[in-house]
């Protein structure tokens, strides 16, 4: 006799702020106004309308404000230390994150900017601990080896590592799969038939270029693509460096097919390159950047690429806030997927391309 078929109980998807912004047409502060009814905020009631009906669609009122978390005295405030907060949207990423799974179990929380001062940072983690917090998340906005000062080793309670690590592993710590990211981008242009592939990298004493270059390194070795030196660019981050890289590659005696950018400010630059040198993306350049900015779905035409899993960071930090996690023990690095987000800038080389490619840019 057959066994009963069992029906594979599918994961609930977190809905955002973000998707509500989206989805209602506004920005993501208007919907934390309007879901937290936020006195004195001057929003349109056909707005405010648009947001309800956009939280009521994806389910997010049902599943976070039909009731309000129980809060009651500083016993369940969890603390989160961030070294820099406005340099990037990363943090406030993984923030969020962290405040949705505190926030779905109750819990407060409380963050600090630390800027990895000497003197100031101990005065930041001793306020945290003042006000009575249960646990501490401590985040770098750079992914990298840090050395924990003894005043956070010295807690005693639980304390959970985003987007860094110790050497001796003595604290739970989840960081971005950056190696696998690299490979995946990489590996999306030469399933498309590119097998001249250029990459411009953020400054390379970075854990992330390095980690993407290994990636895209890796990518190539694979499919038995001789690494060429003269396609890899160091560039740091910026569209201006973005835009001086792809005039280089494109003045090279044998220029590339396609361009794999380490950030998505880098493909701004690549795109402008592209464009004043008449050279259309994808058809006569693919493109593929990383990070996934809000920039990137409106560029002309929209940019695949790679998302810094910063939001399920948060949250995997706030699930592994655990009262057993004790000093004396070995923690393995968690690494989250950089998914590709498959747009339209890539697409197959055209030997018409090559023509073109050959005759677009001149050295002076």
């Amino acid at each position: 006799m057959r066994k009963p078929k069992t029906q594979k109980r599918n994961r609930p998807v977190r809905v955002t702020m973000m998707d509500i912004a989206a989805a209602a047409g506004c920005s993501q502060a208007a919907v934390s106004f309007v879901l937290n009814d936020t006195p004195g905020t001057r929003i349109s009631q056909q707005t405010r309308d648009r947001v309800l009906e956009a939280a009521r669609a994806l389910g997010y009122m049902e599943k976070t404000y039909t009731t309000k978390a129980s809060y009651s005295g500083l016993d369940n405030v969890i603390g989160f230390a961030v070294d820099q907060l406005a340099t990037s949207p990363e943090a406030i990423v993984a923030i969020e994150g962290a405040r949705q799974a505190s926030w779905n179990a109750g819990n407060v929380l409380l963050v600090t900017q630390t800027l990895s001062d000497p003197v100031m940072e101990p005065k930041a983690i001793e306020a945290l601990t003042n006000g009575g917090i249960s646990a501490l998340i401590y985040m770098t906005i750079y992914t990298r080896q840090v050395e924990m000062p003894s005043y956070v080793r010295n807690l005693n309670i639980p304390t959970v590592l985003l987007n860094c690590y110790t050497a001796d592993h003595a604290f739970p710590a989840v960081v971005p799969s950056e190696i696998a990211g690299g490979q995946s981008s990489t590996r999306h242009l030469i399933m498309h038939g590119h097998h001249r592939i250029a990459t411009i990298t953020g400054e390379i004493w970075m854990q992330a270029a390095q980690d993407r270059l290994t990636g895209y390194r890796r990518a190539l070795a694979t499919a038995d693509i001789p690494f060429d030196q003269e396609l890899v660019i160091e560039g740091d981050w910026s569209a201006s460096a973005g835009y001086a890289s792809t005039m280089k590659l494109l003045a090279l005696k044998e220029p590339p097919t396609a361009i794999f950018c380490q950030n998505d400010r880098t493909a701004i630059g690549c795109y402008e390159a592209l464009k004043d040198a008449g050279l259309r993306i994808p058809q006569d350049m693919s493109v593929v950047g990383y990070d996934d900015e809000e920039i990137s779905r409106h560029l002309v035409p929209p940019l695949t690429t790679s998302v810094l899993p910063h939001l399920a960071m948060g949250q995997w930090a706030i699930e592994h806030l655990n009262p057993e996690n004790v000093p004396g023990k070995r923690y393995p690095i968690a690494k989250l997927e950089c998914s590709l987000v498959k747009r339209h800038s890539v697409a197959a080389p055209r030997a018409e391309a090559r023509q073109i490619l050959d005759g677009a840019y001149t050295s002076p």
